[in-house]
């Protein structure tokens, strides 16, 4: 079948530019297939990364679609299954189209072609080797259980294609935060049986919104990670170590979960009024905080919107024997 790919192009200093390729392919093709023959057949100047060809090493991650995948991977039939092909007035379109560009979070530097190192600089920024001491050779091998080596697989699998980072909503707007890719393999380092770091990692894995606080939790690098490492949850789990160790009065990000937890435990809901002034002014605390907050309120006031009461939901006590049924479990 015929099919338009209309390729992203920009050269450094220039505004990015569609061109259109048209082929003649197999719905089993794949992405990377395409472009090469776009390259060998069609323009010889036409910029992209790859290498494996099998889903290992990530270097051919772009965006297909709208969406970060590996170009290896996806192939012609499921990106036009998954994409509409309507034309004017909704008609379906006679020649379908897939639509490929850069990564996202990156400068481009030609066509397909981004610039990583922010990629690479976060992930050093989070320390992602065995502590020094536990890099020390024993004098047999390094043992671990088969239940301590379970707790690596999944973030393992990371091969560093940078899908993830180039969904990443918190990224886009916190040009501060590391990245999903980092914190996942922040929390192999922090699962390690091996690291003896853990408590200096998360202290550093807690510091403001560079860390695990300032993922928004958009759920886009779980969905786009091509080997399932799950990004998001692995940074979730390091929350919970953090939380685990930590008082409401540590900060607000902590206070701001804690809170959560004990508002809709008491009132199957969120008493609005409490969670402000517990989260950002600190149980009256912090000053700055409450000055903070108080012309919303004002505002609130006058415009009829802040509850003068506050009635708990229907169900509250089903919610909090839920509630205090996963922390016991968590506790074991």
């Amino acid at each position: 079948m015929e099919v338009i790919f209309k390729v992203i192009r920009q050269r450094p200093n220039s505004s990015p530019e569609v061109q259109s390729y048209l082929l003649d392919v197999e719905a089993g093709n794949t992405i990377l297939d395409c472009l090469n023959r776009i390259k060998w057949e069609q323009d010889g100047t036409l910029a992209f990364r790859k290498n494996c060809r099998n889903t290992i090493c990530g270097s051919c991650a772009i965006r297909i679609n709208g969406r970060s995948a590996l170009a290896c991977k996806e192939n012609v039939g499921s990106e036009i299954a998954l994409k509409p092909q309507l034309g004017s007035a909704n008609q379906v379109q006679e020649i379908p189209e897939i639509t490929i560009a850069p990564l996202g979070n990156m400068p481009v530097i030609k066509d397909l072609v981004v610039d990583m190192s922010s990629f690479w600089d976060n992930l050093e920024a989070v320390s992602p080797y065995v502590s020094t001491a536990g890099r020390q050779v024993p004098e047999r091998e390094f043992l671990q259980t088969p239940e301590e080596r379970s707790q690596l697989e999944q973030t393992g699998n990371c091969i560093m294609c940078g899908a993830c980072y180039s969904e990443c909503n918190a990224r886009e707007v916190n040009s501060n935060f590391v990245g999903p890719h980092a914190l996942a393999k922040a929390y192999r380092m922090v699962a390690d049986s091996r690291d003896n770091n853990t408590e200096n990692r998360l202290e550093e894995y807690n510091e403001g919104t560079t860390g695990v606080w300032g993922c928004t939790r958009c759920y886009y690098c779980n969905s786009v990670c091509p080997m399932d490492v799950a990004p998001m949850d692995r940074i979730t789990e390091i929350k919970q170590e953090i939380l685990n160790r930590k008082e409401k009065s540590d900060s607000r990000s902590i206070r701001h979960r804690k809170v959560l937890i004990d508002l809709v435990k008491e009132g199957g809901w969120i008493d609005e009024r409490q969670f402000g002034l517990q989260v950002v002014g600190n149980y009256f605390k912090d000053i700055r905080g409450l000055l903070g907050i108080a012309p919303l309120g004002l505002r609130m006031l006058t415009h009829g919107k802040f509850p003068l009461k506050f009635e708990p939901s229907q169900g509250t006590q089903e919610v909090r024997s839920l509630i205090e049924a996963v922390q016991k479990e968590e506790g074991k």
